[in-house]
């Protein structure tokens, strides 16, 4: 017996100095960012989000993204190769269209070399000059053979620069640059238009070799304008069908699950909310992290939700697709699970020694 009561306040001595090391550690625990700012640690970003925090894209709650395609200013049309051009020079009918390899029935054809051939003055440069630029050039060069020339020149038909628009559209076709700029929507919708499963928030458009993203939906809601962007000769817009873009929000939240972000962009708060909030027994509130991968490094955003200050500054920041929302417990249910786990040793202990 004396042997028994010595061994019993050893082993409940053990539990109460383990729960006493644990309850300091969870009283003083410090987040990794106890000021606006952020930190590095074991090679990973982490930001405090609060009032002071401006992350641009991040932090809207529309989540559309500024494509970084290069803009290409709305200008006058150049004249290239392929297209055919239109000359008439009043009252000179000898002047008229004439059929020939170079000459088509609307016009004259600009040859692969950027020249045309017009009657009396012979070659033109024509590629890479404005209409109103060849007009002139025309004029001066006629000039010599008849007095005061009047001349009009017209793109006939379009053929040098073209954009190519495919995938989850109505009727992928083949486009032409005309001398009004063309633009991403103006594109899609002279390709019969969006299909029903096309996803207008990740449209790819390769340029000079390089895929750039573009969100039309940013552009669809009114809040970004860049993102329909003129479109240049050689471009090839491809709209890819719609899959799910889930976040997923783990740890001491009500009903840890996935959110849907595929039609809507969500909040951080809203996101949270939509599953029930944070469990109140055992979620700290001041843990709630969002890790995110950005240019393939993790980012953590640290957000402290235990006042309603909190819940303000996450209705700013926008979660983006494979977001990993996690909720932190709180150091009380810290203390509980150790005791839970601590418990069927001490109960276990009991047994054996009163047999």
């Amino acid at each position: 017996m004396e042997r028994k009561l010595i061994f019993m306040p050893r082993v409940f001595s053990s539990l109460f100095f383990a729960l006493a090391l644990s309850a300091c550690g969870d009283a003083a625990m410090n987040f990794p960012v106890t000021k606006a700012g952020q930190a590095q640690l074991d090679g990973v970003t982490i930001i405090r989000l609060d009032q002071t925090y401006s992350g641009g894209a991040d932090t809207l709650h529309s989540g559309h993204a500024v494509t970084n395609l290069p803009a290409v200013r709305r200008s006058e049309y150049r004249i290239g190769a392929g297209d055919v051009i239109s000359i008439f020079v009043f009252d000179q009918p000898e002047l008229a269209v004439p059929t020939s390899a170079e000459t088509v029935t609307t016009g004259y054809l600009v040859r692969s070399d950027g020249n045309l051939t017009f009657p009396f003055i012979g070659t033109v440069e024509a590629r890479g000059r404005a209409v109103e630029d060849l007009r002139l050039e025309l004029v001066r060069r006629l000039s010599e053979f008849f007095p005061e020339p009047q001349v009009d020149v017209r793109v006939a038909e379009f053929a040098s620069q073209k954009v190519v628009v495919g995938g989850e559209v109505a009727a992928p076709n083949t486009q032409f640059v005309q001398t009004s700029s063309l633009t991403l929507l103006e594109a899609i919708n002279a390709a019969g238009g969006l299909k029903k499963d096309a996803d207008t928030k990740a449209i790819s458009i390769r340029r000079g070799g390089q895929n750039y993203r573009v969100d039309l939906e940013g552009f669809l809601s009114g809040s970004v304008a860049q993102n329909n962007p003129v479109l240049a000769g050689g471009d090839v817009v491809s709209v890819p069908r719609k899959t799910i873009r889930e976040a997923y929000l783990l740890g001491e939240i009500s009903k840890p699950s996935t959110v849907d972000l595929t039609e809507t962009p969500l909040s951080l708060t809203q996101a949270l909310s939509r599953q029930g909030g944070l469990d109140d027994l055992r979620a700290d509130a001041r843990g709630v992290f969002v890790f995110r991968e950005i240019d393939g490094k993790t980012t953590v955003f640290q957000l402290d939700t235990s006042n309603p200050e909190g819940y303000l500054i996450g209705t700013r920041f926008a979660l983006r697709p494979m977001d990993v929302i996690y909720v932190t417990r709180a150091p009380i249910q810290r203390w509980n699970d150790a005791i839970s786990r601590f418990l069927p040793s001490v109960n276990a202990t009991r047994a054996v020694r009163n047999l």
